[in-house]
């Protein structure tokens, strides 16, 4: 199975670029499924109930997410109702929304995918170990490709977690600092890898954001209003081939689709 898994989408310009080139890349790369995280569609952070709309209709088959997806009060009903998108399932019980999810891809070949958030550096949560200890239990034995988007932000957090599910998980791909790493890689017991798939938005930014409010905030440490940059946007990613049978990554490459102006 061929798999793109794009990282956070960032504002406007991110999905501009997702809505001129997702179809063209399903073809393209010939991919089964395209999974993105769309936390932060919307203004830049949070995720509208129009947007998640619209980037489904580009495309995209399903979206993660992450600590900024409650920004837009209206996406609480689309968290509940739809089957096409996932919040952390490390939240506290009764969160709205499901934490993952299930579904087949050619009507034939089951997959999961697992939202988790992180603790370190991050608002409190449950712990992502222990949960996903949970889920993978609960999991229907039939299902061998599973997912895992950790939407987390040290680096060590994502490493850890990826180790510990190694063998137990296609894949763990890492989410939310938008800077793409250079560390995909297989783990001996066959699980993909990467710290951060990056992001799907601005390129001359600081994260997303045009850079000078940021630099002011950093030199005064007085409050800015942020504003989503402008100018050529990038897709990043990580392009996953996995084995149907076993469910481990055959192979797994950083995904960079260039400068494009939308």
């Amino acid at each position: 199975m061929r798999i793109l898994f794009l990282g956070d989408i960032f504002g406007r310009p991110g999905r501009k670029g997702i809505a001129a080139k997702v179809k063209v890349l399903r073809e393209e790369l010939d991919l089964d499924l395209i999974i993105a995280n769309g936390e932060n569609a919307s203004q830049g952070i949070g995720l509208s109930i129009k947007n998640a709309q619209q980037l489904l209709d580009y495309g995209i088959d399903l979206l993660t997410s992450g600590n900024h997806i409650w920004k837009f009060s209206n996406i609480y009903s689309f968290l509940k109702t739809s089957d096409k998108i996932v919040r952390p399932a490390n939240l506290p019980e009764g969160t709205r929304g499901r934490g993952w999810t299930s579904f087949k891809v050619r009507d034939e070949v089951p997959v999961a995918v697992i939202n988790l958030q992180g603790r370190v550096f991050m608002d409190p949560v449950e712990c992502p170990f222990k949960c996903a200890d949970k889920i993978l239990e609960e999991l229907d034995p039939e299902i061998k490709i599973i997912l895992v988007d950790f939407h987390a932000e040290a680096t060590s957090e994502k490493q850890s977690l990826g180790r510990y599910l190694d063998g137990r998980v296609s894949a763990m791909l890492g989410t939310h600092t938008h800077v793409q790493t250079n560390d995909a890689r297989i783990f001996e017991n066959g699980s993909g890898y990467i710290t951060d798939a990056g992001m799907c938005g601005p390129v001359e930014s600081c994260l997303g954001l045009s850079p000078n409010p940021v630099i002011k905030r950093f030199v005064t440490g007085l409050p800015q209003k942020w504003k989503v940059a402008g100018g050529p946007i990038e897709l990043q990613g990580v392009l996953l081939e996995i084995d149907e049978e076993t469910g481990r990554t055959v192979s797994i490459e950083t995904y960079n689709s260039g400068r494009m102006t939308v």
